[in-house]
């Protein structure tokens, strides 16, 4: 006869192995690998929280620290491989299947390990398609989370960096899995409950704050004049004649050098009140200054940025706050917000190719790509109009009916056409295509596919791609912004100033800008001590950013 409750019934044997190393729910960081080896069991699947920025370091390390001969063959499902222990359980066969969303700090060594087959790569996700698999095929045996605090009866409280633990909770608890919560401390009374106690098994007492990388934090003395010529094209060409008041914008010094001239360049076109109001975007300390000065009507985050904390306390009618003041994020709610009510997302990339395919991954390094496939792409799903998704909609499919013509979220690429060290934004061919083949991969890790890009931004001006009628003439308007890359320099001449007289292909000049006006001197803000002014001393920014 079948049983109904075995999956009951083995949580109930991990909890009482798991017992003979707490007191109550409490278990000390010296016991955690006895622990682990006790509530694991061989080809677990287990999600290590390793979020974007926020990581349960003290759990990563006691689980790199168990003994293969007992826990090996792990499924790590993560949305973050950011510390040398998140790939130490692979080199010591602990782990050896991985499926993940984001690698930054790691992305080299993640490549070396696939390819001397340490790794078993399941897929690289976006976030919102990791967290879906964790409610269909990837459900978690077992979460190790982090959280800022905990009472004794096992509540957490998670701070400004709530990030992605309700969601990777939420799909471990009910499905019988078991939850570790690493917490700095455990307290008598906590200032909010994000997570109830009912949903966390056991607590680790770390006696020290969960690791954060200050991820989005950019020091606009590191921003050039070619960027913030990109960045008055991006607002002058796109954000006034769309209308923007809903976006996103990705990591990088061009999106900073926007967010630095709202006050400035942006005041001087009138756009304030019209664009750049409601955003979906962890807390950027390069938008203090538009906060400042009132272009800021609202934003939920994804996470929080070290140094921060008492800037968004004292800006609650921007940021989604608690009773107690600290932010609360959630990235699962916020990738949401940034796919469905958003209408466009900006952002920077490594390689784009000559259909407008884009990707961060090259032949040395598989850095992932995080949320920006969900920020980065058109919703079919969305059913509610806004001015920019019918205008992008309209120039897509300009014969179309309207009643029954689809919208477009503009998607914008938007970068130099020479990176770091001279090397090429623009491709003939992706080093995702090339890395997929010595893999083989049955799915090249692209991170924004072709047909949802809308725009190109460089300083040669831009790229609409949306008025684009056949393959040739977008092959032709990439070319036409790729300044003097080998796919520029491959351009058709005369084609490119055919679609430069129809509005395809935009340059400086067209929108009346003239390149030797783009001067760091049009910044609000040209270093980081000028945030901290801007923000009357609340940004507390990390010691590596002073220099002061």
């Amino acid at each position: 006869m079948k049983s109904w409750n075995a999956q009951k019934t083995t949580l109930a044997e991990r909890l009482a192995d798991g017992r003979r190393y707490a007191s109550g729910k409490t278990i000390e960081v010296v016991d955690l690998p006895n622990f682990l080896e006790a509530v694991l069991r061989p080809a677990d699947r287990v999600c290590l929280e390793g979020d974007n920025q926020k990581q349960a370091d003290v759990l990563a390390a006691a689980l790199a620290d168990v003994d293969p001969a007992k826990i090996h063959d792990l499924h790590m499902v993560q949305s973050g491989v950011v510390l040398p222990e998140h790939l130490d359980v692979f080199e010591k066969g602990i782990a050896r299947r991985l499926d993940y969303s984001y690698s930054g700090p790691q992305a080299a060594r993640v490549a070396r390990l696939l390819f001397g087959g340490k790794i078993e790569l399941g897929a690289v996700h976006t976030y919102l398609e990791l967290f879906a698999r964790y409610f269909v095929d990837l459900t978690p045996n077992v979460a190790l989370i982090a959280a800022v605090c905990a009472d004794r009866g096992g509540n957490l409280y998670t701070g400004p960096n709530t990030e992605d633990t309700p969601t990777v909770v939420e799909a471990t608890t009910f499905k019988s899995g078991i939850v570790v919560a690493q917490v700095a401390e455990i307290v008598d009374r906590l200032p909010r409950v994000d997570i109830p106690g009912d949903r966390v098994h056991f607590v680790v007492e770390a006696k020290k704050p969960f690791y954060v990388e200050p991820l989005f934090t950019r020091d606009p003395a590191a921003i050039t004049e070619a960027q913030v010529l990109t960045a008055m094209l991006a607002i002058k060409g796109l954000y006034a004649p769309y209308g923007i008041r809903r976006l996103n914008h990705g990591i990088g010094f061009s999106t900073a050098a926007i967010e630095l001239l709202l006050p400035t360049y942006g005041e001087k076109l009138g756009l304030k009140g019209s664009v750049c109001t409601h955003w979906a975007l962890n807390p950027h300390p390069a938008l203090i200054p538009a906060i400042e000065s009132g272009w800021v009507e609202q934003i939920h985050s994804f996470g929080s940025e070290v140094g921060m904390d008492d800037y968004i306390r004292a800006r609650s009618d921007i940021y989604f706050t608690g009773p107690d003041g600290s932010l609360r994020s959630n990235r699962a709610f916020c990738q949401v917000a940034g796919l469905y009510a958003c209408d466009m997302f900006i952002g920077s990339t490594l390689q784009i190719d000559l259909q407008g395919n884009s990707s961060t991954v090259t032949t040395s390094r598989i850095a992932g790509f995080g949320g920006a496939p969900n920020m980065g792409s058109d919703a079919r799903g969305r059913r509610h109009p806004s001015a920019p998704w019918l205008q992008a909609g309209k120039e897509a499919d300009p014969d179309g009916p309207p009643p029954l013509r689809r919208g477009r979220k503009l998607v914008v690429q938007i970068g130099e056409t020479f990176g770091d060290k001279n090397v090429p934004l623009f491709v003939e061919k992706l080093d995702a295509l090339t890395l997929a083949e010595k893999l083989n991969l049955e799915l090249a890790p692209l991170m924004i596919y072709a047909d949802d890009v809308t725009h190109i931004v460089t300083e040669e001006g831009i790229a609409n791609l949306l008025l684009c009628r056949d393959k040739d003439e977008r092959e032709q308007a990439i070319r036409g912004v790729a300044g003097y890359t080998d796919v520029g320099r491959g351009r058709d001449g005369k084609m490119v100033r055919r679609l430069r007289e129809r509005g395809v292909i935009c340059r400086p000049e067209d929108l009346g800008i003239d390149p030797l006006d783009a001067d760091r001197s049009l910044l609000a803000a040209r270093s980081i001590k000028d945030l901290v002014r801007w923000s009357g001393g609340l940004y507390a920014p990390p010691s590596k950013f002073r220099n002061w």
